[in-house]
């Protein structure tokens, strides 16, 4: 490889990705919280550039209200709501709406600032393409998702929607912080290569992804609130199927009791992988074996208090929050395992 231009700006664009994952990691936050809330379904419309100002005027919200009023999660759970308790939940999805705008600016706009100053090294331009592509799928998941709830049947969002929306934020915060890493290696060693994805890192990746998945399930179904105990699940160690006369695809992927039993011990799983790829980079990045180790443990901790506690809405956000800088973590693990390899 040859030395980089002397246009390009690697840690530039490092620093911005990871202001950039930064607000990601806060859009996964407000994400949950909105669920938490049953606040999704509160904004009828889509709106892109109109959708940014908030109603202003009274008519202006008895006509969102008046929206709201003619689905199911209204009319089902919510019927006798007042304007102002409607208010409360409708704030929760117009902030995260609008930070999922703000995000797509954070990105687009920098992006074309450097692309225009010659700032991106060779081979990342179509990197980088790809990410806003993917944030901007991230979007439409998130309509499509709030869409799958706006009937008179259902009183809440598709949990296999909620799941695609979430897991594509998260796999796009993995990216940009791939990303952000070979910018950082090249920033160093101009002639750094980019860290490749290892058996190992690969085979962690997917035992997380699992387990992330499962997550989102649970959080789409409700799973949480099946039992308030730990280890065991109503005074049984496998609690049985909530509904009976079902599929196993359906047992697997759409019972709550079920859905909850596989999240709490895959963990377990994940920890075990989560361990090997620590102890392997350990010698090569202290921090980011020490991060991994860090961020599991929190976020066991956390699921287990979460569940006990009845799934209070700010440990439940911390556990979601705790979710996002555990893949970042495994993120670096592998990065770090993919440099070694390289090497």
């Amino acid at each position: 490889m040859t030395s980089l231009p002397a246009s390009a700006r690697p840690r530039a664009l490092a620093n911005w990705l990871f202001a950039v994952a930064a607000l990601i990691v806060l859009m996964v936050v407000i994400g949950g919280i909105t669920r938490l809330t049953e606040s999704g379904l509160s904004i009828t419309e889509w709106k892109p550039l109109s959708g940014a100002i908030p109603p202003l005027s009274d008519a202006a919200w008895q006509a969102e209200f008046a929206h709201y009023q003619q689905i199911g999660q209204y009319q089902q759970l919510n019927r006798g709501m007042s304007l102002a308790e409607f208010k409360n939940i409708f704030f929760w999805e117009y902030l995260h709406r609008l930070l999922g705008r703000v995000i797509g600016l954070a990105f687009a706009l920098p992006l074309l600032w450097f692309w225009v100053r010659r700032a991106i090294p060779k081979g990342y331009g179509w990197r980088l393409i790809a990410l806003l592509a993917l944030g901007g799928l991230q979007g439409a998941l998130g309509w499509w998702m709030v869409k799958s709830g706006l009937n008179t049947v259902r009183t809440s969002v598709d949990h296999f929607w909620l799941a695609a929306h979430l897991l594509t934020a998260l796999f796009t915060l993995g990216g940009i912080v791939w990303t952000a890493l070979d910018l950082l290696a090249l920033n160093r060693n101009s002639r750094a290569r980019p860290a490749h994805l290892t058996a190992l890192g690969i085979g962690v990746l997917v035992v997380l992804f699992v387990q992330l998945f499962y997550g989102a399930l649970v959080a789409g179904l409700d799973a949480g609130l099946v039992t308030d105990q730990w280890p065991l699940m109503n005074d049984h160690f496998f609690p049985g199927v909530s509904q009976t006369g079902q599929t196993l695809g359906h047992v697997l992927l759409s019972d709550p009791a079920v859905v909850h039993f596989i999240h709490r011990w895959w963990a377990w799983v994940a920890v075990a992988g989560l361990i090997v790829l620590a102890r392997k980079v350990r010698g090569t990045n202290r921090r980011a074996s020490i991060a991994i180790h860090a961020a599991f443990g929190s976020q066991i901790l956390l699921g287990i208090a979460t569940v006990m506690a009845g799934v209070p809405i700010w440990l439940a956000a911390l556990h979601q929050l705790t979710g996002a800088l555990v893949v970042m973590a495994t993120v670096w693990g592998a990065h770090v395992a993919g440099s070694r390899a390289g090497a």
